[in-house]
């Protein structure tokens, strides 16, 4: 499989902290990637380093052999990298279908009016929305403003998406849920960077896993090779879960 998303030295900082330090990663086509590492580990400074939020301090961010390195947000999208966010905030006064069609209209280059409805009421019926179309965003549950964050990103038409702590604040079922939404998403060939603290969650979806420490890049691997590396296991997983996992013996 080709590349899609290349980092080469990618660093970030800010005044003396480096949030992400001379990280190299290659994100194949097609590919569920795991990211996952401590709080302030730097996940979610890296994924604003892709999508432009926070411009590289050094290094350079390559997407389908462009160099986008210097591009600014609206433009990372337009070129297909989509990302949701952590903290949910649907503009709350529109309704769930206008959320969903002001991002085709500004970043999945729907026509305004009939066509960008027309394309955000064929998203939230993948997501399951499609009955709370009329409803102002604000009066969604949380699981619901998830799947709503769901069908923004591919209203966008992405070719990646970056997906920051989907499942936070969901309930066992809710998870349930949302991981069947991924593998859908994924099954329509759309590359998937996520981010995610639930190992449940992580080791089902993805292929592969990225793991950051200290804004380092520490490990990479195969769910099983990450559960049983030493330095993981350390920094973040601790002996006890490595252990229910049978990756630590002794």
């Amino acid at each position: 499989m080709s590349a899609l998303l290349e980092l080469a030295g990618v660093t970030r900082a800010f005044g003396g902290l480096r949030a992400v330090a001379d990280v190299n990663l290659s994100v194949a086509k097609g590919e569920v990637v795991g990211l996952i590492g401590p709080n302030g580990a730097g996940k979610t400074t890296l994924v604003n380093v892709i999508t432009g939020v926070h411009p590289a301090t050094a290094g350079s961010v390559r997407f389908a052999g462009e160099d986008i390195t210097r591009l600014r947000p609206f433009e990372a999208a337009r070129r297909g990298i989509a990302r949701t966010f952590q903290i949910v905030q649907p503009f709350p006064e529109m309704t769930v279908l206008e959320n969903v069609a002001a991002a085709a209209v500004f970043a999945g280059g729907a026509r305004y009016g009939r066509p960008a409805l027309d394309e955000a009421m064929a998203q939230l019926e993948f997501v399951g929305l499609a009955d709370a179309a009329g409803k102002r965003a604000a009066s969604l549950t949380l699981a619901m403003r998830k799947r709503l964050e769901f069908a923004k990103g591919l209203a966008m038409r992405p070719r990646l998406l970056l997906l920051d702590e989907v499942n936070a604040g969901l309930n066992a079922s809710e998870v349930e849920q949302a991981m069947g939404l991924i593998r859908a998403i994924a099954a329509r060939g759309v590359t998937v960077l996520l981010i995610e603290h639930l190992m449940k969650v992580v080791l089902n979806l993805c292929t592969r896993i990225v793991v950051l420490h200290h804004g380092e890049l520490i490990a990479q691997g195969t769910p099983q090779s990450i559960v049983e590396n030493p330095r993981v296991v350390e920094a973040y997983l601790g002996r006890r879960y490595a252990a229910s996992q049978g990756a630590v013996h002794g």
